[in-house]
């Protein structure tokens, strides 16, 4: 089915409202997108949403809707309706999910391990497979910081070892550690959404008896062999007591989510803890390691 899409510039004001309009107008669903590139961080459960400062709010209608009808409708309610700003896009007939579903390849990284979709065929059988499917949380390997931490985890020796994920997301790095070796992870996310998507993960994988997940509020105290933080430098930095309380004597510690200007003020807040080693880089992203005192 063809579809047309309407782009509505908002604030973190209005952009709830606009949805509402657009949803009143007709629209099929609406999605919030950030129109400068800023930052935002996933509220906490009972949290208030909040929205970028530039926010793009997009409807989704049936190519058939009268858009005509649907313009006027919102200048009659917009504040500003002399300069309402908005863009109106054709989108191809496709199936979009199929697309996506194409497009996504086994991907490796280090000299052993895959993460493969599970519609997909397995490369190489005997290499370390982690069979993904994304579903509601992030984390399929192609981002720069997922697979700066998958070639960490693949050069480490993770026998028997303890590991902490902090940020789970989609627990792409917790079934990587655990198709390594790890005798047990712990995955910590402030994101339900990500635990349940974890879990259904570790289970298509045969690990989920070696995973435990937790929100911040319930998480476990105690000391782990390899702790991996792949979250934003914001929350690395005011959570930095929190995130090397896990790390045990001689334990090893992974940061990224950084970029490249970010990284020299996370080395000298990390060092209080840690021997920090030089960064690994891929883009703008970097990836912080190092080796507790």
């Amino acid at each position: 089915m063809p579809w047309i899409q309407l782009r509505l510039n908002a604030n973190e004001e209005t952009a709830e409202k606009y949805s509402e309009w657009l949803m009143a107008a007709g629209s099929q669903a609406v999605t919030f997108i950030d129109a400068k590139d800023t930052p935002i961080y996933e509220p906490l459960p009972g949290d208030e949403v909040v929205y970028w400062h530039n926010t793009v709010v997009m409807g989704l209608f049936d190519a058939s809707h009268d858009m005509d009808k649907v313009i006027n409708y919102l200048k009659g309610i917009h504040p500003d309706k002399q300069n309402m700003q908005y863009k109106l896009e054709q989108l191809e007939d496709k199936d979009w999910e199929r697309e996506w579903m194409d497009n996504f390849h086994p991907m490796k990284f280090g000299n052993r391990l895959w993460i493969c979709p599970s519609w997909r065929e397995v490369p190489e059988p005997d290499a370390v497979n982690v069979m993904l499917d994304p579903g509601l949380a992030f984390g399929t390997g192609t981002h720069p910081t997922t697979a700066l931490c998958l070639t960490w985890l693949d050069s480490l020796d993770l026998t028997d070892k303890v590991v902490v994920d902090f940020g789970c997301g989609s627990g792409i790095l917790s079934l990587a550690a655990l198709k390594l070796g790890a005798k047990k992870v712990i995955g910590i996310d402030i994101d339900p959404q990500a635990l349940q998507a974890s879990q259904e993960n570790a289970k298509r994988n045969g690990v989920e008896e070696r995973l435990e997940l937790y929100l911040p509020k319930d998480q476990p105290s105690l000391k782990a062999d390899v702790v991996v933080a792949n979250i934003l430098a914001g929350p690395l930095r005011e959570l930095a007591p929190t995130i090397t309380a896990f790390v045990g004597d001689n334990g090893l510690l992974a940061l990224s989510g950084v970029l490249e200007e970010q990284a020299q003020g996370l080395v000298e807040i990390y060092s209080q803890w840690c021997d920090m080693d030089p960064v690994a880089v891929q883009e703008e992203w970097v990836r912080l390691s190092g080796k507790r005192h």
